[in-house]
């Protein structure tokens, strides 16, 4: 399927999907908040150093540019409404977080704030470096009516996506998955081993379902790609964002401010919560505001009562 397409945000994951798109033969308008001149004249990506940007993507600044019928929003959860002016006839949310003002996530967000506009979640086990790079990538794409239509449009060759209308379940699975990178990046780098990491990812998804189910998901959703497909992705490779942070929570190492780090707005969010039982996620929160170091956050969770699984 031919026709242009716009992606609003020009970090590493909107890049990389505007490069997998043009390459599969769309014509993609990026639009970049800053650096979209040096972006559209020499051709390289400074978030994706091995990538270059194929001849079908114009990389702009100037928002009024931006007039296709589908539109990926590709910036960060918390940033989402920043961008939402002049919707598009269809809005594809690319982040994963939960919008910690709101306590939406981010297609509940623009649909809130768009309510004129069709609406999709795109989310699962997808690194931007290996869909820049056109290695193959399977994803959820959520929406009410299906989209088969915006499936055809944005899959390609090498990225395929598989069609959900459990919105709030492709939502949480995205978001949730981030806060138990984060412990499994800190049990890894903390030295606890590979058997804890594998702990944390099923007690993880365990928490997980009963977050999502509680918000109306259904379960068959979180054991899918955009739950159990991406969190397995996340816990176990430091080219997370989430799983680098948790690392550096548990060693002391410095961390840059300026990266987005979506698990731990998630954790505050589930913190601040009690109608769901949730002590990774409460630790990781504790952990990642300094509220607790890392050894008493690991005996608190070893020191749990004894319970059936």
């Amino acid at each position: 399927m031919s026709g242009r397409i716009d992606v609003l945000g020009a970090g590493a994951f909107g890049t990389a999907l505007a490069i997998a798109l043009a390459r599969a033969g769309r014509e993609v308008r990026l639009w970049a908040r800053s650096g979209a001149d040096e972006m559209q004249a020499t051709r390289r990506v400074p978030r994706l150093p091995d990538a270059d940007l194929p001849e079908g993507v114009t990389v702009t600044g100037d928002r009024a540019a931006l007039d296709a019928p589908i539109r990926l929003i590709a910036v960060p959860t918390q940033q989402i409404e920043t961008v939402l002016e002049d919707p598009a006839p269809a809005m594809v949310s690319c982040a994963k977080g939960i919008h910690r003002a709101t306590g939406l996530g981010p297609a509940s967000l623009i649909t809130a704030r768009c309510p004129e506009a069709r609406v999709a979640q795109l989310t699962g086990p997808g690194f931007a470096t290996d869909i820049a790079a056109g290695l193959p990538t399977a994803m959820t794409l959520a929406s009410p009516d299906e989209a088969r239509d915006l499936q055809e449009a944005l899959s390609t060759p090498a990225l395929r996506l598989y069609r959900s209308t459990d919105v709030i379940g492709a939502e949480l699975g995205g978001a949730l998955k981030n806060v138990y990178a984060i412990a499994a990046g800190a049990a890894m780098a903390g030295g606890l081993g590979l058997s804890a990491r594998a702990a944390l990812i099923a007690r993880g998804f365990a928490e997980m379902t009963r977050i999502a189910t509680a918000a109306g998901a259904e379960p068959e959703t979180l054991a899918g790609l955009s739950g159990l497909g991406d969190l397995v992705l996340t816990c176990t490779s430091d080219v997370s964002r989430n799983y680098r942070f948790g690392a550096a929570l548990a060693t002391g190492a410095d961390w840059d401010p300026g990266v987005t780090v979506e698990g731990r707005a998630t954790a505050a969010a589930l913190s601040a919560r009690t109608d769901v039982d949730t002590p990774v996620a409460d630790m990781v929160d504790a952990l990642a505001e300094g509220r607790i170091d890392f050894e008493t956050a690991t005996d608190t969770l070893l020191n749990r009562p004894l319970k059936a699984e």
